[in-house]
C-alpha cells in the first residue's frame, strides 16, 4: 500500500442541516489533512436528503480552499449526467485556483433514481457514451487542442489526472484498456472485487497517463475505543444502508443498541453482505480488520469511508484508522 485516502458524503445527520453537513465536511478533509491522509474524494449523489455532495465541484473548491497538501477529487463524479465539456471547464477551473492536486474521478451509473436522471440529463439516450465521453473528456483537458475546434477554457492543457471507477468488470476493462488508474467501489459492492482487480491488473495496457496499474479500493471503516462501541456506532451506517435497499429517503440515523430491532433480518443480511469489505472495532481489532483487506487485495492505496451521525466521533475514528495504517504501513514486507 503506497497510500492511505478518504472518501466523503458530506452526510447529514438527523437534526443538522446541510450547512452543517458542508462545514462538517471541511472540518473532516482539514483533519484527514493532519492525519497524513493523500487524497479525499467527494462522490456525485442525488435526490438523497442525507448526503449533501451533490454539486460535486463546488463542494471539492470548499474543501480545496480549506486544505492545502492533500490531494482533493472526485470519487466520483458520474459523467452520465453532465456534458464532457463543462466538467473539463470545471475542473480546469480548480486546477487553476488549487495547483496540481485536483483529481477527476469518473462514474458510469447515475448516482439516482430513474426520474431524477431523467431530470439531469433531460433526454434520456439509452446507449451507452460513457467510452466515448471520458475521450472526449480526456482530450478537452489535454495538450493537443480538439479537432472539432471546441476548446475547454479553463482546461486545455491542465492535464487533471482521470481516474475510472467502478463496481463491475466494465470499469476494470475499460480503466485498462485506457492506461488510466482504476478505484473500486468494495465500499458497498465487494462481489467482483478480487475478479475486477486481476482483470485490470493483468490487461493494463501502458498509457501516457499511467506507465503501470493502480488500483484503489475503497473499505467501509468504523473505529472507537472499544469494539462495544465501534458496534453501536455502526449502527448508523447499518440503517442508513437499510434505508437505500427498501427505498427509504432520509438523513443519517441516532445510532441504536439494538440494529437487529430496527432491521429486517432478510435485510440486515442484505446489507452486511454489501458491507464484507470492511473494518470496525476497537484498536486491536481494527488493526486485524485492516491487515486482512491489505493481504487479501495487495491494493496500491486504501480509501477508507464511513457514515456517522456524531462528527466529533467520526473524526476520532479517522484518528484511530491513520494511526492503524501507519502502523501497518510500517511493518509491512519489504
Amino acid at each position: 500500500m503506497q497510500h492511505y485516502s478518504l472518501l466523503d458524503l458530506a452526510p447529514v445527520a438527523q437534526g443538522d442541516t446541510i450547512t452543517q453537513a458542508l462545514a462538517n465536511a471541511r472540518s473532516l478533509a482539514q483533519h484527514a489533512e493532519k492525519m497524513g491522509f493523500h487524497r479525499y474524494w467527494l462522490a456525485e449523489h442525488h435526490n438523497m436528503p442525507g448526503i449533501a455532495s451533490a454539486a460535486t465541484a463546488v463542494l471539492i473548491g470548499h474543501v480545496a480552499g480549506a486544505t492545502s497538501t492533500m490531494r482533493i477529487g472526485s470519487g466520483g463524479i458520474m459523467l452520465s449526467n453532465h456534458a464532457p465539456l463543462m466538467i473539463a471547464e470545471q475542473f480546469g477551473t480548480l486546477q487553476a485556483l488549487y495547483g496540481d492536486r485536483i483529481d477527476l474521478g469518473l462514474g458510469r451509473a447515475p448516482g439516482t433514481d430513474g426520474h431524477t436522471a431523467q431530470a439531469l440529463r433531460r433526454h434520456m439516450d439509452s446507449a451507452d457514451t460513457f467510452p466515448n465521453d471520458v475521450a472526449e473528456l480526456l482530450g478537452y483537458l489535454g495538450d493537443t487542442p480538439p479537432p472539432t475546434g471546441v476548446n475547454a477554457f479553463p482546461g486545455a492543457g491542465s492535464n487533471v489526472p482521470v481516474w475510472i471507477l467502478g463496481s463491475s468488470l466494465f470499469g476494470a476493462q475499460f480503466a485498462a484498456y485506457m492506461g488510466l488508474p482504476y478505484a473500486f467501489a468494495s465500499h458497498f459492492a465487494p462481489q467482483l472485487l478480487a475478479q475486477a482487480l486481476h482483470t485490470y491488473r493483468t490487461t493494463f495496457r501502458p498509457s501516457r497517463y499511467l506507465a503501470k496499474p493502480y488500483a484503489i479500493i475503497a473499505a467501509s471503516v468504523i473505529a472507537a475505543d472499544t469494539d462495544d462501541e465501534a458496534d453501536y456506532l455502526r449502527s448508523s451506517q447499518l440503517q442508513s444502508f437499510a434505508n437505500v435497499v427498501t427505498g427509504k429517503r432520509g438523513q443519517i440515523p441516532a445510532p441504536v443498541a439494538d440494529i437487529a430491532a430496527h432491521v429486517p433480518p432478510q435485510v440486515l443480511a442484505q446489507v452486511r453482505h454489501m458491507l464484507s469489505v470492511s473494518a470496525h472495532g476497537g484498536p486491536d481489532k481494527l488493526h486485524r480488520d485492516l491487515a486482512r483487506i491489505l493481504t487479501t487485495y495487495q491494493p496500491d492505496e486504501l480509501m477508507v469511508t464511513s457514515i456517522f451521525h456524531n462528527h466529533a466521533k467520526r473524526l476520532h475514528s479517522l484518528t484511530l484508522t491513520a494511526n492503524a495504517l501507519q502502523d501497518l504501513a510500517i511493518h509491512a514486507p519489504a
